[in-house]
């Protein structure tokens, strides 16, 4: 099976779904470094959240999901560009992990961890800025933890079901859309219980085995579905000598000549890819006298 994101509409409701798997994309991203199990599992899981919802966010920019952790794990980024191009990287903290840890445990052992999602415009306008959501980490799942932030800073009732292991990143979306008048809907329309209902059955073995047509075909072959045109997710670094560049300037020219002089080149390794930028003496003298 290949990386794939499927849209669908349940016909005459306010409601709408998405199905994504990734394969190949999810082992190209990981294929650098290997993280504990109970990781891999949080960061696929993330990974899969993130292209769900990029695709319901009418936005032109980058959608970045990030969690700070007080826990195991520190630090963990997910980005997703307009074209479902992904990458992902995670900070643990060097302490044993066990297998059967919750999520609170590996995120929020001393209740400070947090979650966010920034939407970086990729075009912005004069004055335009990031746009940030910030909230506490509550739940004991990735699922709940992105049930909560939709709620509180989306206003919209979002209801997820992932599973991740070392090959795979997989999941299920439903959203309930604010009825915008268009669609005549009855009052007692019980449309949004029904779905989730059926959604609720799903495993985790379905979604990590199971291509997202048979999964949506299993759950809702009952319903009327209105399909969308199918999607491919894809793992793609944004890294370059540019960016690095960027990023030793703002260092300043006394310190990254020190780390030239005491190693002979400075190597900074990107943390999503893995793949090394090294500059020499000479590349960093002309870096600093004529900019990137």
């Amino acid at each position: 099976m290949s990386d794939l994101l499927v849209k669908f509409a349940f016909t005459g409701a306010q409601v709408r779904g998405e199905l994504v798997r990734l394969d190949a994309a999810w082992r190209a991203m990981t294929a650098h470094r290997r993280y504990p199990p109970p990781i891999m599992r949080v960061l696929g899981e993330m990974v899969a959240a993130a292209a769900l919802l990029a695709t319901t966010i009418k936005f032109n920019g980058a959608l970045v999901m990030q969690v700070y952790g007080d826990g195991p794990l520190q630090l963990l980024v997910v980005e997703c560009q307009p074209d479902l191009a992904l990458r992902a990287t995670a900070k643990v903290r060097d302490e044993p992990i066990a297998d059967d840890i919750s999520l609170q445990e590996l995120l929020n052992r001393g209740g400070r961890g947090r979650f966010s999602i920034t939407l970086d415009p990729k075009d912005p306008l004069p004055g335009q800025q990031p746009y940030q959501g910030i909230v506490a980490l509550e739940g004991d799942s990735v699922a709940e933890v992105l049930r909560t932030y939709m709620r509180q800073s989306e206003q919209l009732e979002t209801r997820l079901w992932l599973a991740s292991n070392e090959d795979v990143a997989a999941g299920l979306l439903l959203q309930r859309l604010p009825n915008d008048g268009r669609l005549q809907v009855a009052p007692n329309d019980d449309t949004w219980e029904h779905v989730t209902a059926l959604a609720q059955t799903v495993t985790a073995e379905e979604l990590l085995n199971l291509s997202p047509e048979n999964v949506s075909h299993r759950l809702f072959w009952q319903e009327t579905l209105e399909h969308y045109a199918p999607l491919t997710p894809r793992f793609a670094c944004t890294c370059s000598r540019e960016r690095i560049g960027k990023m030793l300037i703002s260092l300043g020219q006394d310190e990254v000549d020190s780390i030239v002089a005491e190693q002979g080149s400075v190597t900074v390794t990107c943390e999503f890819c893995g793949r090394q930028h090294s500059l020499d003496a000479v590349d960093v003298a002309h870096l600093f006298a004529h900019g990137i």
